[in-house]
């Protein structure tokens, strides 16, 4: 059933992608209003994330918050569809690197120095994946989770890779890592999402207890690539600006933890200044740290 449905559904995503913007966030105002007001998808979830995550904040501006990150949402859907035929001109215009951010990564180019990138689920970050392909020296790799659907996966894999980028399955990080090193590249890794309890690192994060990767820094510092961390702003609708600023040169110089620690506040800080546009209907903290006894 899964691959009947992939094939029905295709030539409309391929659809979707062809609508000048202004007619693809209309189709967004009305996927909006399905998702929150009738569905109410995850709704007690992202309420409760954003209460958790602000409590100097009123019921009202909770309530706003959460309305603003589910057109946030249909709108990275539909955008995410976007991808499969934007050109490669629409693409830059719609996601710019700040100047000083191309100047960074091609000095570290110039340098010949791979480089770890550390970013979270915010703005749109299929589409700066997309642009740094596009502008960049580098070859960027993006460590992902293959979907258990293998039509849907490969529909993914060709949004993803369209402009070059290439993507290394989180099992083979390591490995595939170690293989590339004769080239200069770039490997992206989104870092905010929820580990196992057991095997995690543990901050406060907007104001809660938060497991987190280690592996980001583990694989930085064996390797020694410089830590770079991105981040992407919502401009307005439809346009996104990307930056980026060196954590650390030489990772394999710094005490344990630190450089998950520097990365964890630098999402935070993000987060605060946007809050709409991160994922909060991502169940960030079902995990519990395990009690010591």
């Amino acid at each position: 059933m899964s691959v009947i449905a992939y094939y029905l559904l295709l030539p409309v995503i391929y659809a979707v992608s062809l609508l000048p913007f202004r007619i693809l966030y209309f189709l967004s105002d009305i996927v909006y209003v399905l998702l929150y007001h009738l569905l109410g998808y995850r709704k007690k979830v992202v309420l409760q994330n954003l209460r958790n995550s602000f409590p100097d904040k009123n019921e009202a501006e909770i309530q706003r918050i959460c309305k603003d990150f589910y057109h946030y949402l249909c709108d990275l859907f539909l955008e995410t569809f976007k991808t499969l035929t934007i050109s490669k001109q629409a693409m830059v215009n719609h996601c710019r690197f700040t100047d000083e951010t191309l100047a960074l990564f091609d000095q570290l180019a110039a340098d010949k120095k791979s480089v770890v990138l550390v970013m979270g689920h915010k703005g749109n970050w299929e589409w700066a994946g997309n642009t740094f392909s596009i502008l960049c020296r580098q070859q960027l790799y993006v460590i992902y989770h293959p979907l258990a659907n293998k039509q849907f996966n490969g529909l993914m894999y060709r949004m993803r890779t369209r402009f070059g980028t290439r993507l290394i399955a989180m099992q083979d990080t390591f490995r595939d890592m170690v293989q590339n090193r004769g080239e200069v590249n770039a490997t992206a890794f989104i870092a905010d999402q929820a580990p196992q309890p057991k095997t995690a690192h543990w901050l406060t994060f907007l104001h809660q207890d938060t497991p987190v990767f280690k592996g980001t820094e583990k694989i930085a510092q064996k390797l020694n690539y410089p830590v770079v961390y991105v981040t992407v702003h919502r401009v307005r609708r439809g346009y996104y600006s990307v930056s980026a600023h060196m954590l650390t040169s030489t990772p394999a110089t710094e005490k344990d933890g630190d450089i998950t620690a520097a990365h964890t506040r630098q999402l935070e800080t993000d987060i605060i200044a946007q809050p709409a546009t991160w994922l909060w209907s991502h169940k960030r903290w079902k995990h519990r740290r395990a009690s010591v006894v």
